[in-house]
């Protein structure tokens, strides 16, 4: 079958399963990992288990916003959704372990109120985007970088896209946009040598059959080229509309923060000593969230994303031989304007 044809069916069927009224299509379950015996009983609770975390907004209904609540009863439905399978931004973000009010695995077991079981929550992009330098030319006065850019599905599908990139340095700031694309490519970028580094790349690219199926990715890389360093300096935690950043050394200087999404960009306005209001976007794709500064003197670049997805939180039971009747839930959601795919593990102890 033609790449367009796989892509035109895989947009589709995504869009009839978002309209479906019952929704529960998407909550089958996929196969048990351990225990291959049939057990009716134990999938239908299981699965009335997932569907509650992703259809009930959890106690209270707005715990996502307040980073020092921890809910009472877990959900992450956005209370404000009309649709079923509506995820809240905040919610989805507080699983992230990057983000300073991130829940533990101990308290949602413990507001998931089902003390028999252990979970695992997984939430990303329907499909990924994949950056890799491939090479680095010097001129004079300035530098060539070279990036092979491939949009795939987790079967190694290649997705038709239309992409969006960004290159960001202290003041330096470069779009360029791609409204053709296949799903595997190579671009260059030209910055002048002059620049210290870090560097940050952010694409954007959203299905050209379905603008609501997005993703991005971000690669940040030293002036020769070299993967730079991230989570050493500062500490992004989106929430709320709001970016609290926590820097993580004595001599962290921060300088500017930018809001990127596919359409727009903005420099954030510090609204206290260190944080920042965070503009509403209505783009499918998360807001990449980049923040520059130095540290001692030297230039540092971080990012993070908002909502902070990829993620996933809790019992790895791939390498958990303890555990039985290891079911696996997968579900389309919506978390703001995007559609995303969203895992859940779910399983007992071995007796």
């Amino acid at each position: 079958m033609p790449a367009i044809s796989i892509d035109t069916f895989f947009a589709c069927s995504l869009m009839v399963l978002l309209v479906l009224s019952a929704m529960s299509a998407t909550a089958k379950i996929l196969q048990p990992l351990i225990n291959t015996s049939t057990n009716v009983e134990a999938a239908r609770r299981l699965s009335e288990v997932a569907k509650r975390i992703l259809l009930y907004a959890g106690k209270p209904a707005d715990w996502g916003q307040w980073g020092q609540l921890v809910p009472e009863e877990f959900g992450l439905a956005d209370v404000g959704a009309d649709n079923p399978y509506a995820l809240d931004v905040d919610k989805v973000s507080r699983l992230n372990r990057e983000n300073a009010y991130c829940l533990s695995y101990a308290q949602i077991f413990t507001s998931l109120k089902a003390p028999d079981l252990m979970f695992r929550i997984e939430i990303k992009p329907v499909f990924a985007v994949k950056l890799n330098l491939t090479a680095v030319f010097e001129g004079s006065d300035k530098k060539v970088y070279t990036f092979e850019v491939a949009t795939l599905k987790d079967d190694g599908v290649q997705v038709s896209a239309i992409l969006k990139a960004y290159v960001l340095a202290g003041n330096l700031l470069k779009a360029h946009s791609f409204q053709k694309f296949d799903g595997w490519g190579s671009f260059n970028i030209t910055v002048p040598k002059y620049l210290e580094s870090p560097f940050a790349l952010v694409v954007f690219a959203k299905s050209a059959h379905n603008s609501r199926l997005a993703s991005y990715a971000v690669y940040t890389f030293t002036q020769n080229g070299e993967p730079a360093q991230e989570g050493a300096f500062l500490r992004l935690s989106p929430l709320n509309q709001t970016l609290t950043v926590t820097p993580m050394g004595a001599g962290v200087v921060l300088e500017k923060v930018y809001a990127l999404t596919f359409s727009r960009v903005w420099q954030l306005t510090r609204i206290e000593s260190n944080i920042f209001s965070v503009p509403a976007s209505v783009d499918s794709c998360p807001t990449v969230l980049v923040a520059v500064g130095s540290n001692a003197t030297k230039p540092l670049i971080e990012w993070t994303a908002y909502p902070q997805i990829p993620l996933k939180i809790g019992v790895d039971f791939a390498n958990l031989p303890s555990a039985s009747d290891i079911y696996v839930y997968e579900h389309l959601v919506s978390i703001g304007y995007g559609t995303y795919k969203c895992t859940i593990f779910l399983g007992r102890p071995k007796l």
